[in-house]
């Protein structure tokens, strides 16, 4: 690690001394990776350091590695200038910079928080706490504008997906594209979206009751829904989706009830996000079946949505 990234991170932290511990996990395509750093002589045992660094850009279509790019100044934006509650717990940010093809973020080390635990699968008492930490992150931002973040939060927004969009196999499905993202973009009631809320990005404390999230290269705008379906579907198979996401769904609006603001027509926005539920399932469905065909989560349930979407579509 570069002296000046050293000196950055013992400012930041008021420590007198570092080491660069274990690398926790490189990042997406090359960009870069994650490392433990271990801190002497301050309050912090260690800091967890996300450091970008742009390969080089022949390896990448320009519309891919630009994508790449604004999601990490995204990230950057997000971390130096929002804020939640211990509802919709994340990690501090100690400092962040950006020099020529590289950046650089510290954040606070979340193992030492408490939130040392990390699941592969879980069980219905861990689905429900990051669906709680959904539910208060979209009351916490409901209303507000997605300043400096993508205008449409999700990796998988249509507008940023043309190629896979184009490699799309399902006509019709691939014709109603633009109108289920109209749809959901229309929505009355936006909030701002995690964006990537997959399984792998929320860490567990030890009782698996509390959650903390990371990760937010696709912060932004949209309908609380995105986050939801994109979550059940990262740690659901079709038949447990089948069984159990009406329940779940339950639980999320009476978790989002319990932290809207009291001036919310509640009963309006359930309504409306309930309805908007398939078409966000299907949106990622699009998705997939440009980017990867045989997934697994192109699944009987995924189908059935999508069937019953385009049905919708015709009647409106």
């Amino acid at each position: 690690m570069k002296q000046e990234y050293q000196d950055t991170i013992l400012e930041a932290c008021g420590a007198s001394s570092l080491r660069v511990g274990a690398k926790i996990q490189t990042l997406w395509s090359g960009y870069g990776e994650i490392v433990r750093v271990h801190l002497e002589g301050c309050d912090r045992p260690s800091v967890v350091v996300k450091h970008v660094k742009f390969p080089e850009e022949a390896e990448h279509t320009d519309l891919s590695h630009r994508r790449k790019v604004r999601s990490y100044q995204v990230e950057t934006h997000w971390y130096q200038n929002y804020s939640t509650n211990h509802n919709c717990r994340i990690p501090a940010c100690l400092a962040a910079c950006s020099h020529g093809d590289e950046m650089l973020i510290v954040l606070e080390d979340l193992d030492v928080a408490g939130y040392d635990q990390r699941r592969t699968s879980v069980k219905d008492r861990e689905i429900r706490a990051c669906l709680s930490w959904l539910a208060h992150f979209h009351a916490l931002f409901l209303g507000v504008a997605p300043d400096g973040l993508w205008p449409v939060g999700t990796y998988w927004h249509l507008e940023t997906r043309p190629d896979e969009l184009e490699a799309m196999d399902d006509a019709e499905l691939k014709t109603a594209a633009s109108d289920i993202d109209r749809i959901l973009n229309e929505c009355q009631f936006k909030t701002v979206v995690h964006g990537d809320a997959k399984l792998a990005n929320f860490c567990f404390s030890k009782s698996g009751q509390e959650v903390a999230a990371v990760d937010f290269q696709y912060v932004g705008g949209g309908c609380g829904m995105k986050d939801v379906v994109y979550f059940l579907g990262s740690c659901m198979n079709e038949k447990e989706c089948e069984k159990r996401v009406p329940g779940l769904m339950d639980y999320y609006f009476t978790e989002l009830k319990l932290s809207v603001k009291k001036d919310v027509d509640f009963e309006a926005l359930e309504k409306e996000w309930r309805e908007m539920f398939a078409y966000a399932w299907t949106d990622f469905h699009r998705f997939l079946l440009g980017w990867m065909p045989g997934h697994w989560k192109n699944n009987r349930y995924s189908k059935q949505l999508t069937k019953e979407v385009l049905r919708r579509l015709k009647q409106r």
